[in-house]
């Protein structure tokens, strides 16, 4: 009797348990699910807006350069440099060098000579470079602030291209590479990545309290569920009423 008694409280505790936290538990369940399948069936190249812009489009410049540039007392008086990469901007060799503490500076790959700050002229220039096909008409503002859409290096321009997309385009002031893509396709994924990872606000942090306690409130659902599945089990319950 007292074992009996013992498994009829466990099996009320269980029952108590498991139905509580699928309510409180099931919605985010169900956009747990939601999210990760629409997530999974969105291509990544669109995500990434790969079909609306390349990011890369010429190939690097060799580095015979680099002797005679780092040579240069102008540029050796910008600070121990760290990285030197000779590449094409707007049908220009420059070289980007990134110092030791991580700034960066734009040279003239030919004469050594930095290279004005980017402006929003040269970014829109360089966006539409990068646009697959005829490019659209756009806008171009400045971002000195972090946002949803874009946190890379600050400042940068946003070149808004007025397509079906309504493709956002990040050019870093600094080095006028191309920092993000941003589509309607990219938000619909971004939209669903913050639902699944429970971070409302910066769509970043996957260990907030929020989700943390969700999944352990999940976990205790399905324990509790799988005690209710062992005690009614139909073998059990034979023997139980025999």
């Amino acid at each position: 009797m007292v074992l009996r008694s013992r498994r009829a409280r466990l099996h009320v505790g269980a029952s108590r348990v498991h139905k509580w936290l699928a309510l409180v538990i099931g919605a985010q369940l169900l956009l747990w699910f939601t999210s990760g399948l629409v997530m999974s069936l969105l291509p990544i190249e669109r995500v990434r807006g790969e079909h609306l812009v390349r990011r890369e489009q010429a190939a690097s410049l060799p580095d015979a350069l680099l002797p005679s540039l780092l040579d240069r007392p102008d540029v050796r008086a910008l600070g121990p440099v760290k990285a030197v990469t000779f590449r094409m901007l707007l049908d220009r060799p420059v070289a980007e060098l990134t110092l030791m503490d991580d700034r960066v500076r734009l040279l003239d790959a030919a004469s050594g000579r930095p290279l004005p700050a980017l402006d929003a002229r040269n970014a829109e220039a360089i966006a539409r470079s990068a646009y697959v096909g005829s490019p659209p008409s756009a806008r171009v503002e400045r971002v000195l602030d972090p946002i949803t859409e874009y946190k890379g290096r600050l400042p940068a321009w946003r070149v808004m291209f007025e397509d079906r997309e309504a493709t956002r385009v990040y050019v870093d002031a600094a080095t006028g590479r191309i920092g993000a893509v941003r589509t309607g396709t990219w938000r619909l994924y971004d939209f669903f990545w913050a639902l699944h990872i429970m971070d409302w606000k910066n769509h970043e942090d996957f260990n907030t309290p929020w989700l943390l306690a969700f999944a352990a409130g999940g976990l205790l659902l399905a324990l509790a569920g799988a005690v209710l599945l062992f005690m009614r089990w139909p073998r059990r319950r034979r023997r139980a009423i025999g």
